[in-house]
């Protein structure tokens, strides 16, 4: 095994245990996220994981985690919906109120 083989499998679950950690009604970012499980530029690597949560058991709510400037990356609708059903307004593919409802799992966790 390399020194510097990433084990993707364990890293993907930190993630998945951090986005299960965001509360209904509040987002965070792919970065913070990332910064969260220890990745330096991790966002793509949290965005990949993103999508691979498709019948996770508990489900990891993935319309939660949102680009840096409070934008739905590569949204079809889904994810907007279930963001206003949590009480979330977007407007044009963002986050109103970014700031407010972002949530930091480095000062949360």
């Amino acid at each position: 095994m390399k020194a510097n083989t990433i084990d993707t499998e364990a890293i993907y679950k930190a993630i998945f245990d951090v986005v299960r950690s965001i509360p209904r009604g509040r987002v965070s970012s792919y970065g913070a996220i990332a910064k969260a499980v220890g990745l330096k530029s991790g966002a793509r690597m949290v965005g990949r994981a993103m999508g691979h949560t498709m019948g996770l058991k508990p489900a990891v709510p993935v319309q939660r985690v949102v680009n840096s400037t409070g934008g739905l990356s590569g949204d079809d609708g889904r994810r907007q919906k279930k963001l206003e059903a949590e009480g979330i307004t977007v407007n044009a593919g963002k986050i109103a109120d970014f700031k407010r409802i972002f949530w930091d799992p480095m000062k949360e966790l």
